[in-house]
């Protein structure tokens, strides 16, 4: 059997297997520290790929966090499916 170790203050309702939520679980478990890594460095070379399709967003320059030269593009450009998430509050109007 599997059990997850959950970085926050909540485990998700919906977890395939049993998990504990551990706060600031990423300094006090090298698996979560770990795991923090390896997704940061995925999600930065995803934003690069993706400012190669869309260097409209700066996603290269901001790694597509809410910063206000992002939300000024997706104000200007509008959203791009599967990329932004549009339930982000400043967004959800668009």
């Amino acid at each position: 059997t599997y059990h997850a170790l959950i970085d926050g203050n909540r485990c998700p309702q919906m977890m395939p297997c049993k998990s504990t939520f551990i706060i600031k679980g990423d300094s006090l478990e090298y698996n979560i520290g770990a795991a923090s890594i390896l997704a940061k460095v995925t999600r930065d070379r995803l934003m690069h790929q993706w400012d190669e399709l869309h260097p409209q967003y700066g996603l290269g320059k901001h790694k597509g966090y809410g910063t206000k030269a992002h939300v000024a593009a997706i104000y200007e450009h509008g959203g791009v499916k599967g990329l932004h998430r549009m339930t982000f509050a400043p967004l959800k109007h668009l």
